[in-house]
């Protein structure tokens, strides 16, 4: 088994496409898309496969709950903190190696004899759950399933090397777990490890699932049947449940839907950030032109996560962008129109399914005091990523 063929998978396979939500908003996104959407629009074409490219936590809105707050937070802090202690572990080893001391059985090798990947692993856990694709998630599970293999394959080697020394160290460790606690629950047999495999995956998948279905049902959502709206922040929920049925009341916005046809409507301030995700409604939306702020937004987005769950505008809005929420002293919210269809519709919560597919139609500027349409515009069928499929919610 080659070692390198091994590592250079488990990074780049799960890393790489982890890491999209830093590259779609980067100057290499074409690049990038230009190999990757093709094999997302493919899975999202077929039945079996069309959950894999799906979100399963809030992206684009306010966490809704304590609890969906708790886990974003858990993302930015699992990613960190695994980054943080791989880097330790590497300094640990290569200063060895530099210095010539040996095996590394200090620090954390000490406790566990694979505390790097215990570190990846950790980081893995919070990129999926700072970008929540259903795909990252299994992707994650790939890669733990490569590190095992990687880190039996440096066990058989060090052995071979320090038979005495590293067959003492490996009885008095665990793997990736403090020997003692190791021990006890970890399989001895080959079919153990593939069944205890197969229990993680399932618990794995089956959290996400979970997760995506007590996400939706706590969406801040308005509806009438035909058409419901979401708001991305707390604050406007009130607003768009005071005034979504004035809005739909306006000629030209009823001119435009269709009795019977089911609508969702994205209830947004008028230069919110992350627009672009839900429809091209302008080239300043498509982040990846604006090469300015790409790793400043990546930053602030893992280690201010309290500013982004409270709705603070330097997270969700971009007011350099040249779009005003105000005008004149008059509060606008811009809505965004899409057709809802291929799934039957019996709840609003239906709207987000992953089997229904949501068209862009057209958006609508409302002054929300005075019920009055500022403008309009028609919308391209696609994104400001193409066919790319992007979050819900």
């Amino acid at each position: 088994m080659n070692r390198t063929t091994i590592l250079g998978s488990a990074i780049v396979l799960y890393f790489i496409i982890g890491f999209e939500i830093l590259i779609m908003i980067s100057p290499f996104a074409g690049l990038f898309y230009s190999a990757f959407t093709p094999f997302l629009f493919q899975l999202s074409k077929h039945d079996a496969t069309r959950w894999l490219p799906a979100f399963f936590l809030p992206h684009m809105v306010v966490p809704p709950n304590g609890f969906l707050k708790f886990i974003r937070i858990m993302g930015s802090i699992l990613f960190v903190g695994g980054i943080a202690v791989f880097l330790v572990c590497a300094f640990q080893v290569y200063a060895s190696k530099f210095l010539k001391r040996g095996a590394v059985l200090g620090g954390l090798y000490s406790v566990i004899r694979h505390p790097q990947y215990v570190a990846l692993g950790c980081a893995g856990m919070g990129l999926s759950i700072l970008w929540p694709r259903i795909f990252t998630v299994c992707l994650w599970l790939v890669m733990v399933a490569l590190y095992y293999l990687l880190s039996k394959d440096e066990e058989r080697r060090m052995l071979k090397s320090h038979p005495v020394t590293y067959g003492a160290y490996i009885e008095r460790t665990g793997m990736f777990l403090p020997g003692k606690l190791e021990k006890k629950i970890s399989p001895s047999t080959v079919v153990g490890k593939l069944g205890l495999f197969v229990l993680i995956s399932t618990f794995a998948i089956g959290c996400v699932f979970l997760l995506r279905y007590y996400t939706i049902k706590h969406l801040p959502l308005w509806t009438n049947g035909d058409v419901t709206s979401i708001s991305i922040t707390h604050e406007d929920a009130r607003r768009m449940e005071h005034r979504m049925r004035d809005v739909l009341s306006i000629e030209e916005i009823g001119a435009k839907l269709r009795p019977g046809d089911k609508y969702l409507v994205y209830f947004i301030p008028t230069d919110y950030i992350m627009q672009g995700l839900i429809a091209d409604t302008g080239t300043e939306w498509r982040l990846y032109r604006r090469r300015h702020f790409t790793i400043m937004r990546f930053l602030h987005w893992i280690f201010h996560p309290f500013s982004h769950l409270a709705g603070d505008t330097g997270h969700f809005h971009d007011h350099a962008a040249g779009s005003v929420n105000t005008q004149n002293n008059i509060m606008v919210r811009r809505l965004i129109f899409l057709s809802v269809s291929d799934s039957a519709i019996s709840s609003p919560y239906d709207f987000f399914s992953i089997s229904t597919r949501r068209t862009p139609l057209f958006m609508a500027d409302i002054d929300l005091q005075n019920v009055k349409l500022i403008q309009m515009k028609d919308l391209p069928q696609e994104t400001g990523w193409g066919k790319l499929p992007t979050p819900a919610f």
